[in-house]
């Protein structure tokens, strides 16, 4: 039972993401039959071919192999046979469409190693200037931040050094076994390589979101609260990024939603911004967008929704926060740190790139309230190619550094 409850949490946190908007939008499988194979060779049009020449031709119709298509998810992960092969043939894929392709370290592309490993290193970057705030040395140092997300191991080297404390509110997985969410939402907050604030410190909660019961989520928030007041004055907790929806319209979770809308309020209360998945709540104000992969820098390339399916336009009260052609972390099994990257995610990766650009901001002026720096986040927008509201975070730090003076 044990272990099928392990192999359960596993291919939840490898296979689904835990908000409704973000299962619609995972990456997911789209392989689909090449139009050029086919069960039973076209009959010859010619009466003198002979037989075995229309076995051979029947012979070559069947073995036409299917091309991958853009934005499958092809992640190899060890130990689950049913998911996805490790080896791809040169035949089997284009070298153009891997960029949108979902892969990991795992997965092997033959011929166009170098290509796959250069797309992994790129998508590294937060992009939209935010390594040009790190070179500052805006980095969020000094500022603590909260996670509510799965279980995740603590040892890959993106994030290890910027755990404060972890919490587990009940998620019964041995303390060596970990999730595709949690580390990768945890690194592109914070990470070494990828995150926006690579120097701020994570307040870490790991909740079961498979059994969709939002009482865990609610408890994780109840030890968060309980660690803020055991901190001094200028080290309290800021934001809390979760990757979820545990109660709201379209909400996932079957179980106990009204305790996650008590625990919104009670960080409310507390003085803690919380940003999370639901829709039509204050708290929901990060709308996924997807920057230009060949111009990642540039807010005015940038387009709300994603790139499976992009929006026209967001509404004026949503702000578009990258969430695709990005790398984060993985990590199943302790002492196996990888990388995987994204052609196309979720609003899961946008919630903490959000959070990540409010702990620069609070970092340059540790005196702006919750309500003062969100209101700053909308002011400081960039407009996408589709008119929409794009985070900027360069322009967002220089306003605040401007108003400091």
């Amino acid at each position: 039972m044990k272990k099928k409850r392990i192999l359960s949490g596993l291919l939840c946190a490898a296979l689904l993401l835990s908000c409704a908007a973000c299962q619609s939008e995972a990456p997911r499988e789209q392989k689909s039959e090449s139009s050029s194979a086919s069960s039973e060779s076209a009959k010859s049009s010619e009466a003198s071919k002979s037989s075995e020449m229309s076995k051979s031709s029947e012979s070559s119709s069947a073995s036409a192999v299917s091309l991958v298509q853009p934005y499958s998810d092809i992640r190899y992960i060890e130990g689950f046979a049913n998911y996805n092969k490790e080896i791809y043939e040169a035949d089997e894929f284009r070298p153009e469409d891997i960029r949108a392709f979902t892969f990991n370290r795992g997965t092997v592309l033959k011929g166009s190693e170098e290509l796959a490993e250069q797309i992994m290193e790129a998508g590294k970057n937060p992009g939209l200037g935010v390594r040009s705030l790190h070179e500052r040395g805006i980095t969020g140092k000094g500022i603590n931040v909260a996670i509510i997300d799965q279980n995740m191991v603590l040892d890959h080297p993106e994030f290890a050094e910027n755990i404060a404390k972890y919490y587990d509110t009940g998620c019964e997985m041995p303390a060596d076994r970990g999730s595709m969410h949690g580390p990768a939402v945890t690194s592109l907050l914070v990470g070494k390589s990828i995150g926006v604030a690579p120097e701020a410190k994570v307040y870490y909660a790991a909740f079961p979101s498979w059994l969709k019961d939002s009482q865990y989520a609610a408890d994780g928030v109840s030890w968060i609260i309980e660690e803020n007041k055991k901190l001094p004055e200028g080290e309290k907790i800021r934001v809390v990024s979760v990757s979820a929806a545990p109660s709201g319209k379209g909400s996932p979770f079957e179980k106990n939603l009204e305790a996650w809308d008590k625990a919104a309020a009670a960080l409310k209360e507390e003085g803690i911004l919380l940003l999370d998945c639901r829709s039509g709540e204050e708290t929901g104000f990060i709308y996924p967008a997807y920057f230009d992969p060949e111009n990642p820098e540039d807010v005015s390339k940038c387009k709300g929704g994603f790139p499976t399916h992009p929006s026209s336009q967001l509404p004026d009260d949503k702000i578009g926060v990258p969430n695709a052609y990005r790398t984060t972390a993985e990590e199943y099994y302790a002492s196996t740190p990888s990388y995987q990257y994204n052609g196309s995610a979720g609003l899961s990766w946008s919630i903490p790139y959000a959070a990540g650009v409010l702990a620069l901001g609070w970092q340059v002026d540790p005196t702006l309230t919750n309500d003062e720096i969100v209101q700053l986040l909308f002011d400081t927008c960039g407009t996408g190619a589709d008119g929409s509201k794009i985070i900027n975070p360069v322009a967002f730090v220089e306003e605040i550094e401007k108003r400091k003076k």
